[in-house]
């Protein structure tokens, strides 16, 4: 982002977690409070990205090697006469889906509990931070309501 940008900086979206990055603004003046919520924030979204590109990256393995087995099955090759990658159906395709949710529910339970986890901390010092903003605020409009 520029010099001169006082905002976040949301980025294209990221190959693998298809998730996107943001850049987050630091203020210069910022307080340890602000900090600890800028850090919060960017470590609730590097373990986004982290699960996201995991998760997303065997999902594409498992699926390729679902559908070369079903094909190897039929006795089909991965690409047909005219050179086009060889697919499945919708129906043969949800045998998959089905499993691969099945195997990886677990996996999405912890990720669900840690998401949870990380915007509760979130917004917690986001209420922190919103009432010390109001405080400094009421104080600087009583301090200038005397003068």
């Amino acid at each position: 982002p520029p010099a001169h940008s006082h905002s976040d900086w949301i980025g294209p979206p990221d190959q693998l977690s298809r998730l996107r990055p943001i850049i987050f603004y630091v203020p210069p003046d910022e307080s340890a409070l602000e900090r600890r919520l800028r850090e919060a924030r960017q470590e609730a979204q590097a373990s986004n990205q982290r699960f996201w590109a995991q998760h997303n990256l065997a999902f594409l393995q498992e699926k390729e090697e679902f559908i070369y087995s079903r094909l190897k099955a039929k006795g089909l090759e991965s690409r047909d006469e005219s050179g086009r990658k060889a697919t499945l159906n919708a129906e043969e395709m949800s045998d998959f889906y089905k499993d691969f949710l099945r195997k990886n529910f677990k996996k999405h339970l912890q990720y669900n509990r840690d998401w949870y986890k990380h915007n509760f901390r979130i917004t917690f010092l986001m209420g922190q931070v919103a009432l010390v903003r109001a405080l400094r605020w009421l104080r600087w409009r009583k301090k200038n309501a005397k003068q």
